[in-house]
């Protein structure tokens, strides 16, 4: 290590630490309920073409990568849950916490389902979830 890198890394340890404080753990745009509408959009779509399908090898895989799509589903509503909202936005909202909750089951209900309607029952309730996202992002 060179002596300037040296000096630099010691300059470092001792400068005091700067802070830096945001609402979200990142940028608030990097946040969006279209990530969780994506995935169940392709669990709803999965689910018509299994149904639609008398190919075992076929009906199998969309089994499995509808279980997957409902994992990333569970995956983006908890970060928007963990991440994005706050304390603020249940005080307004007080039917997320239930809402967040009913959606991640109904995700987990979509990986033993083949029913199109338990599908558009986890859409229902991310629209819910977008709209409020949406609604806090203007205030």
């Amino acid at each position: 290590m060179t002596l300037l890198a040296r000096l630099l890394v010691l300059a470092d340890r001792v400068s005091p630490p700067r802070t830096a404080s945001a609402h979200c753990d990142l940028p608030c745009g990097v946040y969006d309920p279209v990530q969780a509408k994506v995935e169940a959009d392709s669990i709803k779509g999965i689910v018509e073409k299994y149904q639609a399908s008398s190919d075992e090898a076929f009906r199998t895989r969309a089994l499995i990568v509808k279980e997957e799509r409902a994992e990333l589903v569970k995956h983006h509503l908890w970060v928007l849950w963990t991440d994005y909202f706050k304390p603020v936005h249940l005080e307004k909202y007080p039917e997320l916490h239930d809402l967040f909750w009913k959606a991640t089951k109904a995700a987990g209900e979509t990986k033993h389902s083949v029913d199109v309607a338990v599908a558009d029952d986890l859409l229902r309730q991310i629209a819910e979830i977008d709209r409020i996202f949406w609604e806090t992002k203007k205030g």
